[in-house]
């Protein structure tokens, strides 16, 4: 972490300081379980608590200052050493924007450069960063967010953990309204902008995809003349975007497009559904051959778009396609394949859904489930608003098509899906609803067989991701100390 004062922090975020202006955090946390020794802790409102609330616990643990919106006190009435600033999450982001500001300035006046990579998209985005972020990794130093940390805290707390040897800080960006992804460009000033796809995620709340598509291209308006716009020209949303952006265009596809640079040629999916195709860089070289072990065809376009990034960024071709083809799934819950000791096969994606990743998971399952009975343990798509319906009654109707053996739907949000399934010509014991994660299980555990192929997919909030762990280790083969986390 770039080190500031406590006055520098107080002048940087305009809060008032009352603590020793010399104190100097190591760390920044959030969460008051995560505070150690020399942390800040950002003491921020949230939806089901408030930070204020944990402020002893968090000096109890090691912290040495707070980040407050209002006096904070402990509980023998002793002010706790603090900077009261009106809004604790704005503070956190001018406070990460000058951290960048002064990595670059020392690393420049090192003779040496800090490249920022920000990606965006409506599905793909955490694979993506971890692809990229493992390709980088073998060139220099590189800093990349943990798990999903993609908004106004996430990307902050990303930023705080780089330093001035920090080669290469990889930001992924979410948002659930115009302007969102312009708040963190203008907070990291993103050298490379990647975006990947423009769906239906959020449309809800976003007020529709034409929404989204302006809110996604705010990742490459935010870039400079020197900068790269790396954008799927398979998406023609995304495609449009080269209009938006004074940077550089650099574009992918998986589909053939003859005016992308970066392209996948023969693509195919290998016996464990990992998708192979040959790299065609912008390099001249001939064609190198990558064969990924993430699980899905659906995965080339993020494979393309950490490629083009990384070259994007000076990565020789061969170590591009070396680390492709090295790399397995990062990060939890997505396409994650675990093989149970008894011959079923379990693979989690419910880390989050729309009706994009909902096709391609579902796709995945028929693919590689050809001779064995395979399991779609389904749960609803949040946030799609009005087309909400109408969209599990489309996934209902595909999985019914793609001659899925089982269909457990769980969840009265997701009923639509269920419904559909049974109208178009699924029902008894191929097709069953759950009202809640527990009768999944029960489900699941008294009915799965040796060979079984099981996809969980849902949104995050659902919960199906902790039932795919539950039935990937089954509470009768589990050590007795790891029970409890998994029930």
């Amino acid at each position: 972490m770039i080190a500031f004062t406590a006055a520098e922090i107080a002048e940087i975020t305009s809060g008032r300081l009352d603590a020793d202006p010399g104190i100097t955090p190591l760390s920044v946390v959030t969460d008051s379980r995560e505070a150690t020794p020399g942390s800040l802790y950002v003491a921020k409102p949230g939806e089901h608590a408030d930070g204020h609330d944990f402020l002893d616990a968090a000096f109890a643990a090691g912290a040495v200052l707070a980040l407050v919106e209002r006096p904070a006190a402990g509980p023998d009435g002793t002010v706790y050493p603090s900077i009261v600033v009106p809004d604790a999450v704005l503070a956190m982001g001018a406070l990460a924007a000058e951290a960048v500001r002064r990595i670059r300035h020392a690393r420049g006046e090192a003779g040496s450069t800090l490249t920022v990579m920000g990606i965006t998209g409506s599905a793909g985005k955490t694979t993506t960063k971890d692809l990229l972020a493992g390709i980088l990794a073998t060139q220099g130093n590189t800093v990349a967010p943990q798990g999903s940390y993609n908004g106004e805290v996430g990307v902050p707390l990303t930023v705080f953990r780089a330093d001035t040897d920090t080669r290469y800080l990889v930001i992924e960006m979410g948002a659930t309204g115009i302007g969102h992804i312009r708040y963190l460009a203008e907070m990291v000033k993103p050298d490379i902008g990647v975006v990947l796809a423009v769906g239906t995620a959020h449309a809800g709340e976003f007020g529709g995809v034409e929404n989204i598509a302006l809110a996604k291209g705010e990742m490459v308006e935010g870039l400079t003349a020197q900068g790269t716009a790396i954008i799927n020209l398979d998406d023609d949303r995304v495609a449009a975007m080269r209009s938006r952006t004074q940077a550089n265009v650099l574009g992918f596809s998986a589909e053939g497009r003859s005016d992308a640079q970066v392209q996948a040629l023969n693509a195919d999916t290998n016996t464990g559904g990992g998708p192979e195709f040959d790299l065609q860089l912008p390099d001249g070289a001939p064609p190198r051959h990558v064969s990924s072990k993430l699980i899905g065809a659906h995965h080339v376009g993020n494979l393309l778009a950490a490629a083009a990034a990384a070259w994007a960024a000076g990565v020789p071709g061969d170590h591009i396609a070396e680390s492709l083809g090295s790399q397995a799934a990062a990060s939890r819950w997505r396409m994650e394949r675990t093989e149970r000791h008894d011959g079923v096969t379990i693979i989690n994606d419910a880390y989050n859904a729309n009706p994009e990743s909902m096709r391609a998971a579902l796709r995945t399952l028929a693919d590689l489930g050809r001779g064995r009975r395979t399991w779609a343990v389904l749960g609803a798509m949040l946030e799609l608003g009005d087309d909400s319906i109408r969209e599990h009654t489309a996934v209902g109707t595909q999985v019914v098509r793609l001659n899925i053996s089982r269909l457990l739907v769980v969840g009265r949000e997701a009923r639509a899906l269920y419904v559909s399934a049974v109208q178009e010509g699924s029902w008894g014991d191929e097709c069953l609803f759950a009202e809640t994660v527990d009768e999944a299980y029960d489900v699941l555990a008294a009915e799965l067989q040796p060979g079984d192929l099981v996809l969980f997919k849902s949104s995050n909030s659902v919960g199906l991701r902790h039932l795919g762990d539950r039935i990937a280790l089954p509470p009768a083969h589990t050590p007795a100390d790891e029970r409890s986390t998994l029930l």
